[in-house]
């Protein structure tokens, strides 16, 4: 449990120093992800980091909170409208100013817990310690599209692991989010890892498998590149399949980028 918080405090320390470069005009700018501003990416970021704090410390208050939301959804509201009416009053530096120090404020809630203690959810309740690596994704993926929007490459760190990791575990719901069969055998993933190693996942004896780059592979999970845009190397069966539509986010399924479309050329 420790190493996954740590993992997720430095996950929002590193989304947060980038947040403070933006200027004004930056803040307003919009990203590839659905027409979001960099705003609503951090926006989006806080209104789940405070329901998620709820979570770890109030089931109750989760619970009340949880209902309200949900009666909005069912009304036709989407989550990104719902946080913006949230923090309309706040700039990009004083929505900063009030998700840095509640995101903090969940891990410590976090990282005591035990990693199998049940924690309430939009769905199905979580282990603390799968709570807390679905945070690092969230913060990662929602980061991505602001350093996107920047023009900046992103350093890789072994943060990647957790979110390799769940994209992995993912594989099957994918198609069952979609009312499909599961493709079988599933895959043999083999990933290079930011510090030259080797991270692996399934049966080494598979004839599917997904190879190549960890953040390549993390960007087409969280749907932030199309396939043809990494350099993954996949078998032709099963792997292609769920890479073409891989999702290890929850809700309903979602279709991710165009060919080209989030394809990112650094700024020099």
């Amino acid at each position: 449990m420790r190493e996954t918080t740590d993992d997720l405090r430095a996950e929002y320390k590193g989304l947060a120093d980038l947040a403070r470069t933006l200027s004004p005009a930056q803040w307003k700018a919009t990203t590839a992800f659905y027409g979001w501003t960099a705003w609503d990416e951090i926006a989006h970021t806080c209104f789940f980091d405070e329901t998620a704090l709820l979570s770890a410390t109030d089931t109750d208050a989760f619970a009340r909170d949880s209902a309200g939301l949900m009666a909005q959804i069912a009304a036709g509201k989407e989550i990104s409208a719902i946080a913006r009416e949230k923090y309309a009053h706040l700039d990009g530096a004083a929505l900063l100013a009030r998700w840095e120090p509640i995101s903090m404020r969940l891990v410590d809630a976090l990282q005591p817990l035990p990693p199998k203690a049940r924690l309430p959810w939009y769905g199905p309740s979580m282990s603390a310690l799968s709570f807390a690596s679905a945070r690092v994704m969230e913060v990662w993926a929602h980061g991505q599209d602001v350093w996107d929007l920047m023009r900046r490459e992103r350093p890789a760190t072994a943060r990647l692991k957790h979110i390799a990791h769940i994209g992995v575990n993912t594989f099957g719901w994918t198609f069952v989010n979609r009312k499909l069969p599961v493709p079988t055998p599933a895959p043999r993933v083999e990933l290079e890892a930011p510090d030259g190693g080797t991270w692996t996942w399934g049966d080494a004896s598979s004839a599917e498998f997904v190879r190549g780059s960890a953040t390549d592979f993390c960007l087409v999970v969280t749907q932030r590149r199309h396939l043809a845009d990494t350099a993954l190397r996949y078998s032709d069966g099963a792997a292609r399949q769920w890479l073409s539509k891989a999702q290890c986010f929850a809700g309903p399924p979602a279709d991710g980028p165009a060919p080209g479309v989030r394809k990112v050329v650094y700024a020099p």
